[in-house]
């Protein structure tokens, strides 16, 4: 039996060497801020990251609503950092209607966070909650890249539960 545990115990640690490591991107819809989350879910740090999120290929062809004129409909609320200010060494302005923002972060730590807050709208005529609210199905398609010195550019398409994952060979 020991010598079981021992060829069980080695695997387990050799699965733990040869893990990936990964960023999650979620997508909160809410009244009146719609909120993105960043997460380092690997067990290493990622060094310094450009991430790039990219809604303009988004099913419901979505766009960042953050003025009351333009491209959005409704209510509007600009960018706002929530949680992870820390880590966000700089973040591109985003305009009403833009589709993309691109944010340069400093090295995040297992289980490390950035959260955003800000407006999204589609830019369906008959969205599935109309045009204020965001459904899964219509961020679906969206991307988010992590751009980093060791691996390149990594990307990840959110899906109908409004999440990216993007995965690494190895750590950053």
């Amino acid at each position: 039996m020991g010598k079981w545990f021992a060829v069980a115990f080695g695997f387990c640690v050799i699965g733990l060497a040869t893990a990936k490591a990964e960023m999650q991107f979620s997508f909160v819809e809410s009244a009146p801020k719609d909120s993105f989350r960043i997460i380092n879910n690997a067990a290493c740090a990622t060094g310094a990251v450009e991430v790039i999120i990219d809604l303009s290929t988004s099913a419901g062809n979505l766009v960042f609503d953050t003025t009351d004129t333009g491209a959005g409909v409704e209510v509007y609320q600009p960018f706002e950092l929530v949680t992870g200010a820390e880590h966000v060494l700089s973040a591109t302005p985003i305009s009403d209607g833009d589709s993309m923002v691109h944010i340069n972060l400093s090295s995040l730590s297992p289980g490390d966070e950035v959260v955003f807050t800000i407006d999204v709208d589609d830019q369906l005529a008959s969205g599935e909650l109309g045009q204020t609210r965001i459904a899964g199905s219509e961020i679906a398609g969206a991307s988010a890249t992590v751009i980093s010195n060791a691996q390149g550019a990594v990307t990840g398409n959110y899906d109908q539960k409004s999440v990216a994952v993007v995965a690494f060979e190895s750590c950053l």
